[in-house]
């Protein structure tokens, strides 16, 4: 079953956060992965020409979905980029004790002309990150939850360009000041 997951209004801390559930760590993984996709841009209006691979080991789960959101932010801003799809794959090696990572990113240059731009993610922080394994949460099952705050800004500060769709209602955006 595939993971799901929300944006949380609620985090005075950060400019946006999420909660992300999955019945298994890869469907958490996936989860997270597509809360941060879409909190960047609607993966619909975002062509797939561009494609890059990524692979990652670290030796705990919660390490590398924190690391791996922390590239993904960190492949925007090098490549100029907002991502369509992540295929994933995970799996654990015993020896030596490790999580491994493979993924297949495809997306494309940000053009405000033709994609629906929503946020510029900053950065992945620790503050109030979290996994939870076990008992379901609220009511909602799950083997897994995580939640994630992080900074990010409008596209139109970052790139004084306005979005020229209206922003999908499910993803939070706030004002920032101008400098």
């Amino acid at each position: 079953m595939p993971g799901s997951f929300r944006f949380l209004d609620d985090i005075a801390l950060a400019d946006m956060a999420f909660d992300a559930e999955g019945e298994s760590l890869p469907s958490l993984l996936d989860a997270a992965t597509q809360a941060l996709i879409e909190s960047l841009a609607d993966p619909s209006t975002i062509a797939e020409t561009w494609h890059h691979s990524v692979d990652m080991e670290e030796p705990d789960f919660e390490t590398l979905l924190f690391e791996w959101l922390g590239r993904l932010v960190y492949l925007k801003d090098a490549h100029g980029v907002v991502f369509h799809r992540a295929i994933l794959s995970l799996h654990q090696n015993s020896a030596p004790a490790a999580w491994c990572l493979h993924a297949e990113l495809t997306g494309a240059p940000v053009d405000p002309a033709t994609q629906d731009l929503r946020s510029d993610v900053k950065g992945v922080t620790k503050h109030l990150y979290a996994i939870t394994r076990g008992k379901p949460l609220e009511g909602q099952g799950g083997l897994g939850r995580v939640r994630h705050p992080f900074p990010q800004n409008d596209y139109k500060d970052t790139h004084n360009r306005l979005p020229t769709r209206p922003q999908d209602p499910k993803v939070p955006r706030r004002p920032h000041p101008v400098w």
